[in-house]
């Protein structure tokens, strides 16, 4: 239609939606691409993981930092530097041989995720009001599921040799700066900057921090070992990798459901249901995975449940806290983010080996564990 235009809202929430598209994307992609480039230069998995650790060391170190920053540089100028280095360290990659640099792009690509992470919830909850949060907060989740999604597809197109796969990365990074640029998009100022460090705001939300913990863990533990999981019990190499898939698309797809929910009723009461439900879906594997199509659909609603966790949580924390608060408590959830992840492949490697059921188990057990924590914290976030 002739001088049709987006109305200002509805572009600053597409501008929101597509940092936390490339955040997924971005994380899945690099993660992915610069593991195998390590590997196909000859290096020890000792040197491959020490590299994935500094993204995680740029990860905390920014953490500490944003609620500093967030109130003399705002949020749109934070997205615009994070989306410009991770499009500049994306670039230097395949431009730059030299394995002790790729150590600092790691930190440098660590230190822009943890920006569009923190800085992406917390302009999508600005552009929130409490009638519509829970749904503002699934498109969120979703939008960011599909970046995660994103990354491994591209690679099976792009190839993970040369720099291609890399010049796109950082294509589609600049694309997203032109869009979070328009001053037709609308971004929150905030007036006091806070000077705590996480800890703090981890003790102000820590339901929240555990919720994230649980979702980094049980995340990183099932793409490691989900398809080894299914495989050891029968199912070909190929379907056991379907799975993942199966799980991911029901983490997209019950988000805005989850999320309508959310805007309808008690969200610590439903956060409380979901983790039940992923608790005992975890328990339901082992019965499921002698059947397909049983294995198929518990996994993908137990993917939304357990995702659905995540989604509320960043509802709640939106609903309790304002300005550079809210940021540091999301800060501090990316913080913890990088822990859990860091735990979970662990654990969950120590449950399979002791037990054929184990990642079940293991699953189960940390999804409990969290129901038992929101009642042990009554209705604090």
């Amino acid at each position: 239609m002739p001088g049709w235009a987006m109305p200002d809202n509805l572009l600053s929430r597409a501008a929101v939606i597509a940092v936390a598209t490339l955040f997924g994307l971005t994380y899945s992609l690099s993660a992915s691409l610069i593991a195998l480039d390590l590997a196909g230069q000859g290096l020890s998995e000792v040197t491959i993981g020490a590299n994935a650790a500094m993204h995680a060391i740029g990860v905390f170190a920014m953490a500490w930092l944003l609620p500093r920053i967030v109130v003399p540089l705002g949020i749109r100028r934070l997205v615009i530097i994070a989306l410009l280095l991770a499009a500049a360290v994306l670039v230097a990659f395949p431009l730059v041989r030299l394995v002790w640099v790729w150590f600092l792009l790691r930190l440098l690509m660590g230190a822009a995720s943890e920006i569009l992470f923190v800085m992406s919830e917390t302009w999508t909850n600005s552009l929130s009001t409490e009638e519509n949060r829970g749904r503002a907060m699934a498109a969120y989740t979703a939008a960011m599921s599909v970046g995660f999604a994103l990354g491994p597809l591209m690679l099976s197109f792009l190839g993970t040799h040369g720099a291609l796969p890399y010049m796109v990365g950082a294509g589609i990074a600049l694309a997203a700066t032109l869009l979070v640029a328009s001053p037709r998009v609308v971004a929150p100022a905030f007036e006091t900057p806070s000077h705590e460090g996480p800890l703090h705001f981890m003790r102000l939300a820590p339901v929240a921090i555990a919720a994230v913990v649980l979702n980094a863990a049980i995340e990183t533990a099932g793409l490691s070992f989900l398809a080894l999981y299914a495989v050891r019990l029968g199912w070909t190499e190929d379907s056991a990798t379907q799975l993942m898939t199966c799980m991911m698309a029901g983490a997209i797809l019950l988000q805005l459901p989850i999320g309508w929910l959310a805007d309808r009723m008690e969200r610590l009461r439903l956060v409380r249901l979901l983790a039940l439900a992923a608790g005992l879906g975890a328990l339901a594997w082992p019965l499921a995975l002698g059947n397909p199509w049983a294995t198929y659909a518990l996994l993908f609603v137990w993917g939304g449940c357990f995702v659905g966790i995540y989604t509320v949580m960043l509802a709640v924390v939106g609903s309790r806290f304002q300005g550079s608060a809210l940021v540091g408590v999301y800060a501090a959830m990316g913080f913890m983010w990088g822990a859990g992840a860091l735990a979970g492949p662990v654990l969950a490697g120590l449950s399979m080996e002791a037990a054929t059921h184990g990642l079940a188990f293991f699953a189960a057990a940390i999804c409990l564990a969290f129901l038992a924590t929101t009642w042990l914290r009554g209705r604090a976030a």
